[in-house]
Parts: structure tokens; C-alpha cells; sequence
């Protein structure tokens, strides 16, 4: 089972079988769903009331999956919603461009329902891991609390997705070790498979420009992965 079955899952598609599909399959994991058909609709939705995944499909009426993922992500209510974008193109840019705009995860139609199920388990393993008790990570300026899942850089907060605060615990607790790009695939995303590399460099990407002050720490290490440099002795906020 994925989790207590008070989880609500919003799924947005317009293919009233692929919806189908899919509640059923969740449904069956102890989560309660429901969908909606237009983009506009869901957005309208997501402010009124709090869901624990979002499944998004990519070609939508009223406001396309990519669109509504950025809006999400601009809104301080919604910015943290974990979302996993379904979309019928298999171009490897059509998928970087899902994960740049604020998607934590992908899945190419046609999918297994078994593998979107496996994915979003992994989301809910991620978020609801707490460290309870541990004292927060630190990276010069950087403070990271596993408990509350916050990142403060000088002080001031910034908001990384459930997946970028995975990635970035993952580089803290390696504490200078190289993580290979697999590594980090069955680590924060929780399965491994060799088109999910370029996930792991758009996350990077991202995690780079929220931290701009750490990103010249964040090495990535030719072919194999990324580490994390020890932070200078006197870093600037």
C-alpha cells in the first residue's frame, strides 16, 4: 500500500479510459482520487482545497499540463505539490521541458499503470521519511531540516520541490563523495533505468539556480555523477 488512505490524488487528464485506469490502480493502493478533464478546472481546484499528488497530463483544454505546472509552482499554496506529468511525447525534450517548469516526474504514455504506481510510492517514501530529532544540514550558509523539509540559505528560505530537497539531502549526506547519476535515480527517485539520467541533470539545473551561492560547490563529475565541495572557509551570504 502506498500510504493512509486519507492521501488525495488529483489526476488531470482529458481520456476518460486513461483515467479510468489509473483510479483504479490507485484506488486500490488505499488512496482516495479524483479527476478532472480541463487545466483551468484543476487550477481552480488545486486553490480550493489540498491534494497529496497531482497526476498531469500534458495536452489538456483550457490550460495545457505545462502551463498549469508552472503556475503551481509560482504559488506559494502549491509550489510544494508533489506532480508527476503523464505525456504522450517521447522526446527527450518534450520531457526536460516537464521537469524544468516545477514536474518532480515523468511517465511516456503508453505507460504501466504498475509503473506510475511504483512512482508515486517513491514520491510518498520520500516526503514522509523525517529524521526526527537529527540536527539540520549545513553547507556554509546553507541550513537544510530534514524534520520540517526546509532550506535556508543566510537565513532567508527558499523553495525547492520535493524531489530538488531529496537531491540536495542526498549530496549533503554523501559529505564530499561522488554520486553517480544512477545513484541518485534509486536514492531520490527511487528506480534506476538509463533514460532517467537527464532527470537527474535537469534537477541538478534547477537546485543550481534556487542556490546560486552554492552552485560552484555543486561539481558535476564527468561521465559519472555529482559531489558536493566542501564548503570555503569564509562564505559569502
Amino acid at each position: 500500500m502506498l500510504g493512509p488512505a486519507m492521501k488525495h490524488v488529483l489526476i488531470v487528464e482529458d481520456d476518460p479510459d486513461i483515467v479510468e485506469l489509473i483510479t483504479h490502480y490507485l484506488e486500490g493502493e488505499g488512496l482516495r482520487v479524483e479527476a478532472l478533464a480541463d487545466g483551468s478546472e484543476a487550477f481552480n481546484r488545486l486553490k480550493e482545497k489540498s491534494f497529496d499528488l497531482l497526476v498531469l497530463d500534458l495536452q489538456l483544454p483550457g490550460m495545457d499540463g505545462l502551463s498549469l505546472c508552472a503556475a503551481l509552482r509560482r504559488d506559494p499554496h502549491t509550489e510544494s505539490l508533489p506532480i508527476i506529468m503523464l505525456t504522450a511525447r517521447g522526446d527527450e525534450s518534450d520531457r526536460v521541458v516537464g521537469l524544468e517548469v516545477g514536474a518532480d516526474d515523468y511517465v511516456v504514455k503508453p505507460f504501466s499503470p504498475k509503473e506510475l504506481v511504483a512512482r508515486a510510492r517513491a514520491l510518498f517514501r520520500r516526503l514522509e521519511r523525517r529524521d526526527d530529532g537529527e540536527a539540520p544540514l549545513r553547507h556554509g550558509p546553507l541550513e537544510v531540516d530534514r524534520t520540517r523539509h526546509t532550506v535556508r540559505w543566510a537565513g532567508r528560505s527558499v523553495h525547492l520541490t520535493a524531489k530538488e530537497f531529496a537531491l540536495l539531502q542526498a549530496l549533503l549526506e554523501a559529505d564530499g563523495r561522488v554520486l553517480t547519476r544512477q545513484a541518485l535515480l534509486e536514492t531520490v527517485w527511487g528506480y534506476s533505468y538509463t533514460e532517467g539520467t537527464r532527470t537527474v541533470d535537469v534537477h541538478v539545473r534547477r537546485v543550481r539556480e534556487k542556490l546560486p551561492g552554492l552552485a560552484p560547490q555543486l561539481i558535476t563529475v564527468k561521465p559519472l555523477g555529482y559531489r558536493l565541495a566542501r564548503a570555503p572557509a569564509r562564505d559569502q551570504a
